[in-house]
């Protein structure tokens, strides 16, 4: 029995070493990645500098705090056009009352959704095709996001300070559930694990990440690739145009936002389980194998060492862990579970426990590791054939 334990240990060493390292290599970075984005006031420079772009369908639950927070933003907004893809819940409603009080409001609808096309790039490119000639920026925002007074500010600036051609945010998320705070933190970590933390400069195009909840991209850029044309059939836009735009040479950024922005993302565990775990293993965004690669990764250091450390300290309850491959072995997971605590303790100011039911269950978020790497395996082969209202053939 030992000796089977001993070469079994001694495979999956093979296989969780180079991984171990390779993250190593990334969480190393972390030191040295921009501080978050601050609200900032604008000044003059700024006046009408932005181009608001909202993708709405059946949005009318959550987009109130939307149109508030942008409705709160000052000069540098020139204009917010909301464009709905014939919402039948009253989104357009609420939309056309904020029009009454803000007039920097537009409605405008892109149905029907053309062949090929992914309802939500599809949104966001007609946006881009109606902003007015005179906004320097394209700021493409989700409906179910709530934006600082100082937000578009404070992102403009920090584009312009770090010479960006593209800045998308990581956002404060907003958990209410107790399964849902267990959860929603372990899917979140499989793209803590996969790239270089939020707030470093990523130099290779293919490993930028971004977040289309707050998107902001120079027009002129945008103008040179087209729009959204480039990402119109993926199901992960945001990076999949971030990575056409950095490939051709522009510097893309992805800055810590939590301080500026929150999100509600998903009603409980089961949404959040089937809308947003099929979008995170970015797919449409990446090579074969680079996909096999992050999932190799995601199972080395998420998705065992629990399971490892549980099933060493069950087969050795005298605490006989040698031979010397069983012994490392154990190590190297405990060290592994070690990290995961401490990146949850790094991530926490991400999230908002206000409203939460359960919130305590955040920090047993780890037992759900295994759950959402599999969930990243299930979808990583699979094309999505609904989403967000919409059926795909």
């Amino acid at each position: 029995m030992q000796e089977l334990l001993s070469g079994i240990s001694l495979l999956i060493l093979l296989i969780q070493v180079p991984a171990v390292f390779i993250l190593l290599s990334r969480l190393l970075k972390g030191p040295f990645r921009q501080p978050p984005i601050q609200p900032q006031s604008p000044t003059p420079e700024l006046l009408g500098a932005v181009s608001v772009v909202v993708p709405t369908l059946n949005e009318v639950e959550r987009i109130s705090p939307l149109l508030t927070g942008l409705s709160k933003q000052s000069y540098e907004v020139l204009e917010i056009i909301v464009v709905d893809s014939n919402s039948q819940d009253g989104t357009r409603d609420l939309v056309e009352a904020t029009i009454e009080k803000d007039p920097r409001f537009r409605l405008i609808v892109d149905d029907p959704l053309p062949p090929n096309w992914v309802g939500r790039p599809w949104a966001l490119h007609n946006g881009f095709l109606h902003i007015s000639p005179n906004s320097q920026w394209f700021l493409g925002m989700d409906a179910d996001t709530q934006p600082h007074p100082g937000l578009v500010a404070g992102l403009i600036k920090a584009a312009s300070k770090g010479n960006y051609d593209l800045v998308s945010l990581s956002p404060r998320f907003i958990l209410k559930y107790p399964v849902e705070s267990l959860l929603q933190p372990a899917l979140l970590m499989t793209l803590l694990y996969r790239f270089d933390p939020v707030g470093v400069n990523t130099e290779a195009s293919e490993r930028v990440m971004a977040n289309g909840q707050c998107f902001i991209c120079r027009r002129s850029v945008l103008e040179s690739v087209n729009g959204y044309t480039s990402a119109k059939d993926s199901f992960c836009d945001d990076v999949t145009l971030a990575r056409q735009i950095a490939a051709a040479g522009f510097k893309v950024g992805f800055l810590d936002g939590a301080k500026v922005l929150k999100v509600r993302m998903y009603e409980g565990a089961k949404e959040t389980w089937k809308e947003w775990g099929r979008s995170l293993d970015l797919k449409d965004a990446s090579s074969r194998p680079q996909i096999w690669g992050d999932l190799w990764l995601l199972t080395s250091v998420q998705g065992l060492p629990l399971i490892i450390v549980l099933a060493l300290l069950l087969l050795s309850p005298h605490g006989a862990l040698s031979p010397l491959p069983i012994f490392l072995l154990l190590w190297l997971n405990l060290f592994l579970v070690l990290i995961r605590f401490l990146m949850l303790l790094a991530i926490a100011p991400s999230y908002d426990f206000t409203q939460s039911k359960g919130g305590w269950l955040f920090w047993l978020s780890p037992i759900a590791d295994p759950f959402a790497v599999l969930r990243i395996f299930l979808s990583a082969f699979r094309t999505p054939r609904q989403w967000r209202g919409r059926e795909y053939g």
